[in-house]
């Protein structure tokens, strides 16, 4: 079982990134195996993620802390396919130029047609 957050707020007050964590902290009970945030800095997108429990990322992000933003999307995972690695913790970013972060619950079943078109279109 995973648990999503998002948040688009109006001031760069670095309200989006509270927001996210402390819905990630309400949604511990439900039981995970990974977390991690992207925020939106300016055109581009930024995150961090780590394997094992939300005080994991909490460290991550005092030791490299994300720039203020007003919007945030956050994810707790439960490993279905791919260990409990801070790679395979989401959110995935991707794109062009790194703009773009996914957050998803479960498995994609058209991920082959969707990588297909994406690399056509020059995305990698």
């Amino acid at each position: 079982m995973c648990g999503i957050v998002g948040y688009v707020g109006r001031t760069n007050d670095g309200t989006a990134l509270d927001v996210v964590m402390e819905g990630l902290a309400r949604l511990e009970y439900r039981g995970y195996d990974s977390a991690g945030v992207a925020l939106l800095d300016g055109d581009h997108v930024e995150t961090r993620k780590k394997s094992g429990k939300l005080a994991n990322l909490t460290a991550e992000l005092e030791a490299d802390p994300l720039p203020a933003s007003t919007t945030g999307i956050g994810h707790t995972r439960w490993a279905t396919h791919g260990g409990p690695t801070d790679e395979n913790a989401h959110p995935h970013r991707g794109g062009r130029d790194g703009k773009l972060a996914l957050i998803h619950n479960g498995i994609i079943e058209n991920f082959h047609s969707l990588k297909k078109g994406l690399l056509a279109d020059g995305v990698q």
